[in-house]
């Protein structure tokens, strides 16, 4: 669970926070949000799907079929994958919308254990004037970025919507002979898609859906990396408890030195 808390002067001037050193945070993650100017690198390496979400679909990246297990973060945290999707690689920053107006303010997880006193070798939220210190106007850059992507995205996402293209998407997976059915998930017909006439495929190309809906049904093809995903992870696993038993071996050693006779 996250505690996002709205960084003010008076809760975080004398504070800064560590950057994170892996991805652990993620570990349980098994969906990632994803805005449309991340599609064409997300879709080279996992599956794109959609999801429910008060009566709008949200694009999300597929990072597990298994609830509770991330297959893109190794054992020591670190992401097994190429592109990192940018709500990871913001973390433990997000922007929170204030109910009633259209304006943003930036808030950062208080339980991620990243925050700590600012004593000069941290990332500082504020300066000694209790301005915004220059690492706290770049997250926010980065952050509203993503969210004027993500505007426009909601609205491409919408459009296909209503062209009547998105269905529920039954997946199921196969990992070590399992097989894993998933729930919840929507997918773009393509059947649909190739059935609309002229004019409802030019109001989709207007909204700028179509590179989205064919940059989903590509990232389709990336389901098996779950499995690769899966051997990967267990090579990893086994390399740390090699490195745990050469380590135990030396530390039992009397005297910390190994005799040979």
């Amino acid at each position: 669970m996250t505690n996002l808390v709205a960084i003010t002067s008076d809760r975080h001037g004398s504070k800064g926070w560590r950057l994170p050193g892996g991805f652990i945070f993620a570990a349980h993650e098994t969906i990632v949000p994803l805005a449309g100017a991340e599609f064409a690198r997300a879709a080279l390496e996992m599956p794109i799907a959609f999801i429910e979400v008060s009566g709008a679909y949200v694009p999300v990246g597929l990072m597990s079929p298994i609830a509770g297990r991330n297959f893109f973060i190794g054992p020591h945290g670190q992401w097994l994958g190429t592109y990192v999707p940018s709500a990871l690689r913001a973390y433990p920053f997000a922007l929170r919308r204030i109910d009633g107006s259209g304006e943003a303010i930036l808030c950062v997880d208080e339980d991620s254990g990243l925050l700590t006193e600012n004593d000069g070798t941290v990332q500082g939220f504020f300066n000694a004037d209790g301005t915004p210190s220059e690492a706290s106007k770049s997250i926010l850059y980065f952050l509203s970025q993503i969210e004027r992507d993500r505007a426009a995205t909601a609205a491409a996402v919408a459009a296909l919507r209503d062209a009547g293209v998105i269905e529920p998407w039954p997946l199921a997976t196969r990992i070590e002979g399992q097989v894993t059915p998933l729930s919840g998930l929507y997918r773009i017909s393509e059947a649909a898609m190739n059935a609309l006439d002229d004019a409802a495929f030019l109001e989709l190309r207007k909204a700028g859906a179509l590179p989205l809906a064919y940059l989903h049904l590509l990232s389709m093809i990336q389901l098996s990396v779950f499995e690769r995903l899966n051997i990967a992870q267990q090579q990893l696993i086994r390399q740390k408890e090699n490195l745990v038993s050469l380590d135990e071996i030396f530390a039992s050693a009397d005297s910390g030195i190994l005799r040979f006779n």
